[in-house]
């Protein structure tokens, strides 16, 4: 049998005997069919908005209009989404004055190269776009506390907008629940402070932190609070496919659409879990599968279908390697997996380390299971570093995690680690 899993900008294929294939989970969201086109699926979610008025109608009142924007980890499709929204305020209002910001969150700023592919040259060469730097301090305005406690300081170019719209895909989320909607504000456009406050040990460690599931969950419940605060008055939210293609568009209230986003991906991406020894994901391809902070993403649904003791095999190039010093150091500088563990369990919720939250994830998977990264185009010393093992393709990897575990267990296949809901009881 030979499967097709993500990779890059393509896919590696699996080969792999049938007697050996406990089951294949995969997302249906390829299988929806669209009446329209992508176009004319942002235009109608623009103009027939849920529980707002039309953006047009919004701008015709905002003379300086804040659009944020995904970074590039975000496969968003820009480059139809953002010149639907410029067109609909400029309709609204020819002379609005627009700033793009790119909510990096905690990542790097976006490159020049990364602009141009994602947003195209005509808005790159033609409109104002700045990359949000969380670290700026000096950038930052206060705008109260958080209900974790934290306090909440966002981008000052909230304060100079008067009409602030953000624009993102929804997916499943492995401690948010779902991308999308409030996340454009926090961790989006927040400071180094708050992020490092929402992120903190004990809000990763609960139980309701997880892909798929906003109800109970304290780091949903600060970036809700975060987005309110913050004026966020409209959101044009898309959901995409496989082929990074828009399949359905939800508009208007942060919170209301983004609801019916989430509702809409939890209905197509969730399955059951389908327990074996070995589970082989990927993290979808890039442009999520740049580094290893981003591939603990599609870890997170492989643990939950990997047996203890067992072995998670991950298609994930990591071109750009590690993805955060503070995160590599983690495990580079500890001697086992349970030390990374137990140093991060005992940090109290203000004293947050950047990048412990990914580690503090990875090192949860790494306790249940051995992973293995299927990579041609990433140094295999770091991925020796951080406690894993590297192969260069699927059958050095399947070689490998039969030598560990045996060679007559069982195999699941999750075709994208982090397009998926697992469901499984046990784990709230």
């Amino acid at each position: 049998m030979r499967i097709r899993i993500p990779y890059h900008k393509s896919y590696k294929v699996l080969d792999i005997k049938e007697d050996e294939l406990n089951g294949v989970l995969a997302s249906r969201l390829d299988g929806y069919k669209p009446e329209m086109s992508q176009e004319e699926m942002v235009i109608e979610a623009l103009r027939r908005p849920i529980d707002s008025r039309p953006l047009f109608d919004l701008a015709k009142e905002a003379g300086n209009v804040l659009i944020i924007t995904s970074d590039h980890t975000r496969p968003l499709p820009s480059a139809i989404t953002l010149p639907a929204i410029i067109n609909e305020i400029r309709t609204g209002n020819p002379a609005a004055r627009i700033k793009i910001l790119i909510a990096t969150g905690y990542h790097r700023a976006d490159t020049k190269k990364e602009m141009l592919e994602r947003f195209g040259s005509d808005i790159v060469n033609n409109e104002e776009i700045i990359n949000h730097d969380c670290r700026m301090s000096e950038q930052m305005i206060y705008k109260g506390v958080l209900p974790s406690g934290g306090e909440l300081w966002l981008n000052s170019l909230l304060d100079w907008s008067e009409l602030t719209i953000a624009e993102g895909f929804i997916e499943p989320h492995f401690f948010a629940g779902f991308s999308g909607g409030r996340k454009s504000i926090l961790p989006g456009i927040a400071s180094e402070k708050t992020v490092l406050a929402n992120h903190c040990a004990e809000f990763i460690a609960d139980r309701y932190s997880r892909a798929g599931n906003l109800n109970n969950n304290p780091i949903n419940k600060d970036m809700l609070f975060a987005a309110n605060i913050s004026g966020l008055a409209f959101i044009l939210n898309v959901v995409i496919n496989s082929r990074k293609e828009i399949i359905k568009a939800f508009a208007g209230d942060f919170d209301r659409a983004h609801e019916q986003g989430c509702e809409f991906v939890r209905r197509y991406s969730s399955c059951k879990a389908v327990s074996s020894d070995i589970v082989i994901t990927s993290n979808g391809g890039y442009p999520l599968d740049q580094n290893i902070y981003q591939t603990v993403k599609g870890l997170s649904s492989a643990q939950i279908c990997v047996n203890a003791g067992g072995v998670i095999i991950i298609s994930s190039a990591c071109s750009d390697g590690h993805g955060g010093e503070g995160f590599y150091d983690w495990f580079a500088r500890s001697a086992s997996v349970n030390e990374v563990a137990d140093r991060i369990s005992d940090i109290p919720r203000h004293c947050t380390y950047p990048d412990q939250w990914e580690a503090q994830i990875l090192a949860r998977i790494l306790k249940k299971a051995n992973v293995i990264i299927v990579t041609d185009m990433c140094d295999p010393g770091i991925i020796n570093d951080m406690k894993m093992i590297h192969a260069y393709t699927f059958k050095e990897a399947l070689q490998k995690a039969k030598e560990m575990v045996g060679y007559d267990k069982k195999i699941t296949v999750i075709k994208d680690g982090v397009g998926i809901i697992i469901e499984d009881g046990d784990m709230l």
